[in-house]
């Protein structure tokens, strides 16, 4: 119990801790590649309820699990206010309806609708004008792009431009907006950056947009306190049952235990609500000294793992069970990874992939690694692994750490697995001393140079490799300056080598190539003939990026580029990349272009 108590302190942490219960008063053309999801039918989603997933549609229905995922396709409309509301309310003086929060900060701390976002360009954002003026069309984008990315580095860059201070363009509420922007940050895994977003928008200015994803936001950082703010404007015009459980929990987080157990008995005599869902609610109370009754949590007949689920079982530290584990959405893990109150085990269990995906830095990988081998008896898989990374780090000479490192990259054939065991050993590459013998192609050594983002440190490795191999690939395309001897028979010696599928990786090369201007339109036409790959492809998608390049829109840019890298990179077009670079580098983020190019070549 003593645990429970101090996981769901660490939990239910937020601003709505004082909250009281809050009960009820009685035609645009698609601009994504083929195959990533449908437009919105009008530029702007109309207001309309959304529509409760598990409300029964008779009394005899059977009852629903609170089903709280990351949307990908539309779902809830804009809100109607407009961002020129400046009005205050719960002011001094003024009458506050019963139940709602109080707003005590003075009009001049407000935060108004018009910028949204916590990293400004001196902390690491964009400049605010980077998503151009078109907000309905930038919230189109983010709303059908799906957040299973297949570069690392288009993640980071993502994740960098989502969560950067923006202005409002005039064609969108900001609440909306930032709506849009936490929601994809969700399905990206990225679950702390969506509560910067959401917490961005004060909470009386939020639009049922922003109030539905923020309790998704919330449950994602296992923190069902942050919901309470949200729950007048929740049961006003989201899933009621829902929200009428989040109120009880709410209550009970006020000390208010009668009214949390009415609220928990009218949710389930309706009968729309599954009982699990309602008992996790009842295990929040138990564990704040509100509930009634010792509450048992049994797994045996939950079939998927919700938002619900996850938040509120992981605020209480109560154990998921492995075969829900091993079917959680891909965000699901990066979640779990960055919930600190999580078991250790299955925060490790996530990190690969997190790291692989760019939810994890290489530094935040290896330091969650170390805190799990620290741990009384640690796995036998997990102890074999932090003796290599040791190894890979400290041992005596540069031989001994290459070879820990290559143990690491080659013990497992799964590509993120692998690509992930580059990312930890990021730093131990850089650090390498130069005249270790690495061979003729140390590829796996400068790519996880690369997933790191030590470019500078790699270059160096340039008269080490052989012209034509895996490692001069990464180089040519990820060195901050172009090597010598680019040309279309480089590129033929470097396919005569390429053991990829159809040759991808050569084409990645290429189109890397091209889109950093490293290689003459002559050599790179050359190039294409021989390897069969048009990388001037036009369509919707094209057009799209490169007119933001031309509109100088980085944001746009990153956003357009993510969703022309959705999945695995065996589904990404050449063309893709070739459009990927060129618009980042024209936009001025040439870094991240190179990065992008680098790691396609690492990962095919």
């Amino acid at each position: 119990m003593k645990k429970i108590i101090l996981s769901l302190t660490l939990g239910l942490s937020g601003t709505a801790m004082a909250a009281a219960l809050v009960l009820p008063a009685l035609a645009q053309e698609s601009l994504l590649p083929e195959g990533f999801g449908n437009p919105a039918e009008t530029p702007a989603p109309r207001p309309s309820p959304t529509p409760s997933p598990s409300a029964a549609p008779t009394p005899k229905a059977t009852p629903k699990a609170i089903t709280i995922a990351p949307p990908v396709t539309p779902t809830v409309a804009s809100s109607a206010a407009s961002d020129a509301d400046d009005t205050e309310s719960g002011e001094e003086g003024e009458e506050v309806a019963p139940g709602t929060l109080k707003y005590d900060l003075p009009p001049g701390a407000r935060r108004l609708l018009t910028r949204i976002g916590p990293l400004t360009p001196e902390t690491g954002g964009l400049a605010p004008d980077a998503f151009g003026v078109r907000g309905q069309y930038a919230a189109a984008i983010m709303r059908n792009t799906r957040g299973d990315l297949a570069s690392r580095w288009g993640q980071i860059l993502l994740r960098r431009s989502l969560t950067s201070a923006i202005d409002t363009p005039e064609t969108i509420n900001g609440a909306d907006l930032a709506a849009e922007r936490a929601a994809l940050l969700l399905r990206m895994g990225e679950s702390i950056a969506a509560r910067w977003i959401v917490q961005s928008v004060d909470y009386d200015r939020a639009s049922p947009r922003l109030v539905s994803v923020a309790q998704q936001a919330f449950l994602a950082n296992a923190d069902p306190a942050g919901m309470c703010a949200y729950v007048p404007a929740g049961l006003a015009h989201g899933d009621e049952q829902a929200w009428r459980l989040a109120a009880a929990i709410c209550a009970g987080l006020s000390g208010e235990a009668g009214p949390a157990g009415w609220a928990i008995s009218r949710v389930r005599s309706s009968g729309k609500i599954s009982n699990f869902d309602i008992l996790l609610a009842e295990r929040v109370l138990g564990a704040t000294g509100a509930g009634r009754r010792s509450t048992t949590i049994e797994w045996d007949k939950v079939d998927r793992l919700t938002s619900w689920r996850f938040g509120l079982a992981t605020a209480t530290a109560i154990p998921i069970p492995e075969p829900l584990r091993a079917s959680e959405p891909a965000y699901m893990r990066g979640w779990t990874v960055l919930a600190p109150m999580t078991d250790m085990a299955q925060r490790v269990a996530a990190a690969p992939d997190a790291a692989a995906r760019g939810v994890l830095s290489s530094e935040a990988y290896v330091s969650l690694l170390s805190a799990a081998a620290g741990e009384e008896e640690p796995g036998e898989a997990l102890a074999t692994q932090t003796d290599a990374l040791r190894g890979a780090y400290g041992a005596a000479s540069g031989a001994e750490r290459y070879g820990a490192m290559q143990g690491l990259w080659g013990a497992d054939a799964n590509t993120p697995q692998r690509y992930a065991a580059m990312v930890a050993t990021a730093r131990a590459a850089a650090a390498l001393p130069m005249n270790t013998e690495v061979g003729d192609d140390p590829w796996q050594l400068v790519g996880s140079m690369f997933a790191g983002g030590y470019d500078h440190n790699a270059i160096d490795w340039v008269p080490s490799v052989s012209v034509g191999s895996h490692a001069w690939g990464v180089l040519a395309v990820g060195s901050p300056r172009p090597l010598s001897g680019m040309s279309a028979g480089a590129i033929g010696n470097f396919a005569g080598d390429d053991s990829s599928a159809e040759s991808l990786r050569s084409k990645f090369l290429l189109a890397g190539l091209a889109g950093l201007g490293r290689i003459d339109a002559s050599g790179a036409a050359s190039a294409a003939s021989d390897l069969g790959v048009d990388l001037g492809k036009q369509t919707r998608w094209s057009r799209a990026i490169m007119a933001a390049a031309e509109r100088r829109e980085p944001g746009m840019v990153a956003l357009l580029a993510a969703a022309g890298m959705q999945g695995d990179w065996s589904k990404v077009p050449p063309y893709h990349l070739y459009y990927i670079v060129r618009a980042l580098r024209e936009v001025g983020l040439g870094s991240e272009a190179r990065m992008i190019a680098a790691e396609a070549v690492v990962r095919v």
